[in-house]
């Protein structure tokens, strides 16, 4: 035997259905599109479309406002950051920036950075630089010796 002689099994591969070939090939005529109309048709994208009834896009109410100007912070926890110095991903003695977090693997960074939550417990000294913390997370760093270093604020 050699490998130009090698082949499948008879019924091993079973060929594609071939639709719209006539009526007793299963999927003949219609092609199981249904009958007629615009939906039997190729390129027709009708979503939403209800059949002349009001849409329920347009039925509900529109609410809520979505700001143009709306910041998203990556979240981080104290708890992820012990878990950084305990695996020794991160050096406790300098100072945690975006860029070494996201280099331990943390945080992906979006354009408007990191803010810092006060979930967990942290016990090692270290000092943050993010873009926001919570009160409650600046505490618990403060209380465990470290600092959290946070951009001044524009003056008005």
């Amino acid at each position: 035997m050699k490998l130009n002689e090698i082949k499948d099994n008879a019924g091993a591969r079973k060929g594609k259905l071939r639709i719209g070939r006539g009526i007793g090939s299963t999927k003949g005529k219609t092609g199981g599109r249904g009958v007629k109309g615009q939906k039997a048709r190729t390129g027709v994208s009708i979503n939403g479309f209800e059949g002349g009834q009001q849409p329920i896009f347009r039925r509900l109410p529109k609410r809520g406002f979505t700001s143009l100007n709306r910041k998203e912070y990556e979240a981080i926890n104290l708890s992820d950051l012990q878990r950084l110095v305990d695996a020794k991903k991160v050096d406790a003695s300098k100072p945690l920036t975006a860029e070494v977090l996201k280099e331990a693997g943390l945080v992906k960074l979006n354009k408007h950075g990191v803010k810092l939550l006060a979930k967990g417990k942290l016990s090692a000294k270290v000092t943050v630089e993010v873009a926001k913390a919570s009160e409650a997370a600046q505490e618990a760093v403060k209380k465990a010796g470290g600092k959290v270093v946070l951009p001044e604020a524009k003056a008005a």
